[in-house]
């Protein structure tokens, strides 16, 4: 099994989602669906009832922190104790598109890390031109989780690994002028990366215009292999242990 532990498939991000869940579950591959505000967090848990190859973290995304009410906390509050919500993510600060909010990204994030802690949860983290921030809050709180799409040094990957941290590996990895992503797994362990696609997001080079989908996590694992001189299969077996561990299926 190859579990792609950060992916939005459903509905409202893309229309054939369930084909291609059903895909997905042909070539054995589990998927870890991450909500970003009520809407998507409702499909996720619709879909994770009615497959047995797809889990989820449900959580509220930067984009909403602006306008997301107590009464929002409290709905999701509730959505977390169901038994096939492994995470609550996809949540973090994003200082890439706007700055003019920072405060109530931060009181979001601290409110996602809070429910986090009282359900025994990891987290998913999202952090773009943000990492200091992310990193000062992440060490003030008792959560351990993914790095989605950590595109950081390998100084602080390694800070982030003292914290629980696992970093999530995706399509930027085989990107021909990604030398940053490729030189930090070089510098630190398997045993604290996972595999993801972020799919419909961040096509693999390999599939350069077209939507992205579980089943591209080959490409990532592709290119980790390589990179670390491994065989595919021990990338395999290493990540998705690495998943279980952290999200506890």
């Amino acid at each position: 099994m190859i579990i792609d532990t950060h992916c939005h498939i459903y509905g409202s991000e893309m229309e054939n989602a369930e084909q291609i869940i059903k895909e997905s579950a042909k070539n054995d591959i589990c998927v870890i669906l991450n909500g970003t505000d009520p809407l998507s967090n409702n499909e996720i848990l619709e879909l994770a009832d009615k497959y047995e190859n797809v889990y989820g973290a449900l959580g509220y995304f930067h984009t909403i922190a602006d306008e997301v009410t107590e009464e929002d906390i409290s709905l999701l509050d509730s959505q977390l104790g169901n038994d096939k919500i492994v995470a609550v993510g996809e949540i973090g600060l994003d200082y890439y598109h706007t700055k003019d909010n920072k405060d109530n990204q931060k009181q979001l994030f601290e409110k996602m890390l809070n429910l986090a802690q009282k359900h025994g949860l990891p987290v998913i983290v999202h952090s773009r031109k943000s990492m200091q921030d992310t990193y000062d809050i992440l060490k003030c709180h008792d959560v351990v989780g993914s790095m989605h799409c950590y595109q950081g040094s390998a100084e602080m990957a390694h800070e982030f690994i003292k914290l629980g941290f696992y970093m999530g590996i995706g399509g930027p990895i085989t990107n021909t002028n990604n030398k940053k992503t490729r030189k930090m797994i070089r510098k630190i362990d398997i045993g604290h990366m996972l595999v993801e696609t972020d799919s419909p997001y961040l096509t693999p080079q390999e599939k350069r215009g077209e939507k992205n989908t579980p089943l591209n996590i080959k490409y990532v694992i592709r290119k980790i292999s390589e990179e670390l001189n491994m065989k595919e299969n021990e990338v395999v077996e290493i990540t998705t242990q690495n998943a279980r561990d952290l999200f506890k299926f």
